[in-house]
């Protein structure tokens, strides 16, 4: 194993030019969520290059390619990567900036694409060392609902042949780059979208005795459904419900006659998000009628919580180990961010990692999902690297 670790980390070393351009290509034209068309050119062009056979159109924009080794039918692993931007102006000072008005690769996926082009470069290299199959997911649309998961899922990617593991990797901006880190078990919360409308009788602010206010009545639903969260959810199961928008067309001086309201449910058991949904409807409802109006609740299903398979990441962190080192190995928390990469995980034994890209000294810190954000692009060499690690140790075990 020794020889081939070497090997890997040889071969991630000499095409790490490569990818760096292949990922400053993909982050100067973003495109948004199955809007992926011109990405998806790029990525089967490369994957012609490499001389890959891939199908696209997959879930609209998706592509997936497929490396055949020795006995391919022996067994089949998948790595996965997203391709869809953010609706985020750039503003970072690089050479490599967002051409596109108001779109960026603000969450990393061009690094996760560019990492996926490496690895599969490397198995193409190897592919007379090991038996087995990997296929290449480059899936369209993780940033919007539905994504683009459960679409590659249902057009068959884990079939002919049948997929046995998943592998994700995501950028993480607070791990330095040359380190990965994972957890076993619950990883991600699930996510849904609220939107309440409360409706009330609107008229002169300075008359309240002759209208029934939905601004006030939205206020005490906002505060009382804090009660889901600190009453009725169980101490240790993670639960979120926040909200980041309310709206009512009203003036200083004028109630409007409807406020809306849009927020979010996190958490991570499948029967308790069950009864959220049922409570917050309950209680808005019952809030709004108590003081004289009426509330309507619309709750969208999003994705599932994330479950990395508690063998499988266990076998994928000592793999890890010994292609980094122990000491860029590190145990994460759960996180209460939703990945639609989770219906990966429902179907297969899978698991989803974080690829650190920070570097403070180079001044390349800021959150994923912001304007100034970047990734420390040594970090590419050791994603792709890892990835065709693992995929290799994985089919070999």
């Amino acid at each position: 194993m020794e020889d081939i670790r070497r090997e890997i980390q040889q071969l991630a070393s000499e095409y790490s030019e490569e990818i760096r351009a292949i990922r400053r290509h993909l982050h100067k034209h973003p495109e948004l969520s199955f809007e992926e068309f011109k990405t998806s050119e790029f990525i089967c062009a490369k994957l012609v290059e490499y001389g890959i056979p891939f199908t696209k159109g997959v879930a609209k924009t998706g592509v997936v390619g497929l490396i055949e080794a020795k006995n391919p039918s022996e067994k089949v692993i998948a790595l996965r990567a997203d391709m869809d931007a953010l609706p985020i102006v750039e503003m970072n000072d690089v050479e490599f900036k967002s051409l596109e008005k108001g779109k960026m690769h603000a969450c990393g996926h061009d690094v996760h694409m560019a990492c996926l082009l490496g690895a599969a470069k490397i198995l193409m290299k190897l592919r007379d060392r090991f038996e087995g199959a990997v296929k290449l997911i480059f899936q369209p649309s993780e940033e919007t609902y539905p994504g683009g998961a459960i679409g590659m899922i249902k057009e068959g990617v884990l079939k002919n042949p049948d997929v046995t593991h998943v592998i994700g990797q995501h950028v993480i901006n607070t791990l330095d780059a040359g380190k990965i880190g994972l957890k076993a078990g619950p990883y991600m919360a699930s996510t849904d979208e609220i939107f309440l409308t409360v409706k009330g009788k609107g008229g002169h602010a300075a008359t309240p005795e002759q209208i029934v206010d939905p601004i006030l009545i939205a206020s005490h639903i906002v505060v009382a459904l804090q009660q889901i969260v600190s009453r009725n959810a169980n101490p240790i199961t993670p639960t979120v419900i926040s909200f980041g928008r309310i709206t009512g067309d009203g003036r200083t001086n004028i109630i409007p006659d409807e406020v809306t309201l849009d927020g979010t449910i996190r958490t991570y058991s499948e029967t308790w998000r069950k009864t959220i949904h049922e409570k917050i409807s309950s209680m808005a409802s019952g809030i709004a009628e108590s003081m004289g109006g009426n509330c309507e609740t619309r709750i969208s299903h999003g994705y599932p919580y994330l479950h990395n398979d508690e063998e499988y990441t266990g076998k994928i962190r000592s793999l890890a180990i010994e292609y980094l080192g122990e000491n860029n190995v590190i145990d994460l928390e759960p996180r209460m961010t939703a990945e639609d990469f989770a219906y990966f995980a429902k179907e297969v034994p899978s698991c989803f990692y974080r690829l650190g890209i920070r570097n403070e000294q180079k001044g390349i810190s800021s959150n994923l999902h912001t304007p100034t954000f970047d990734v420390d692009e040594s970090s590419l060499e050791t994603g792709m690297g890892l990835m065709a690690w693992l995929a290799v140790r994985t089919l070999q075990q």
